[in-house]
């Protein structure tokens, strides 16, 4: 129970890591509340909470928007009293080279991927300082730190993630924690869209597994377990730092 009494805001939470990390950090005793573009696997999230006993409530809607931002904020206090905690995990691929890809998806994509994250920092922050304090783990890739071919929109959004919560530990610390996960290769439905910026989509999956030196893709699961470390207070002394979980890939191995 590391996160007892808690409240946590957690974005991209109807699929992958996102809901993972929403139905471990409900077990570890966190009142959640989710969100995703997808209402109905919103419901059945919240429904799965709530039948093992934890608390939940789901907002619908593009996190792309300020609005929706602060309707999550707002929604959160009204529901559970504050917001303590943030997990945020919504992300979108937009696939193409700086030359084919289309300007609205370059956008798009950085909407998603970047300016929802200072939305919501910007909508919670205050809130959180009143309460006291708390943590903020954005999700974020390995693709911060190496390129992958035809993902512009991706990396560049991704790799600015890295220095706003870099920037942001600065700005709120010591009273708010501000931590990255960098995931690399992990089982979810966006690992499967990526492959099709590879010369060969069918066999791209499988070989970045076993290049792994886990030999193996990563799992939700594993990226829910590091944000659950980067949200409680066994990481107390860490901040403004980015963690890899990547099976090893980065090694170079």
């Amino acid at each position: 129970m590391k996160l007892q009494g808690r409240t946590a805001i957690v974005t991209g939470a109807t699929s992958g890591m996102g809901r993972a990390t929403a139905l471990l950090f409900a077990r570890e005793g966190a009142a959640v509340l989710a969100s995703g573009r997808d209402g109905g696997r919103g419901t059945e999230l919240v429904e799965a909470i709530r039948a093992a006993g934890g608390r939940a409530e789901f907002v619908a809607g593009d996190v792309g928007t300020y609005q929706t931002n602060q309707r999550l904020v707002d929604t959160c206090v009204r529901a559970f009293g504050g917001v303590d905690a943030i997990a945020a995990c919504a992300g979108m691929l937009g696939l193409g080279s700086a030359t084919e890809l289309p300007v609205e998806t370059w956008r798009q994509t950085l909407a998603v991927n970047l300016d929802a994250v200072f939305y919501l920092l910007r909508c919670a922050l205050p809130l959180m300082l009143e309460r006291g304090g708390g943590s903020v783990v954005v999700v974020g890739s390995i693709a911060a730190l190496k390129g992958f071919p035809n993902h512009a929109a991706y990396c560049a959004s991704k790799g600015a993630l890295l220095a706003l919560v870099r920037q942001a530990a600065i700005d709120f610390g010591p009273s708010v924690r501000l931590n990255l996960l960098c995931p690399g290769p992990v089982d979810t439905p966006l690992i499967w869209e990526s492959a099709a910026a590879f010369p060969d989509p069918s066999t791209a999956v499988a070989d970045v597994g076993r290049r792994t030196v886990l030999k193996r893709l990563g799992r939700p699961e594993d990226i829910a377990r590091a944000a659950l470390f980067l949200a409680s207070d066994d990481s107390a002394w860490v901040t403004g730092t980015s963690l890899t979980v990547d099976g090893g890939i980065m090694t170079g191995a």
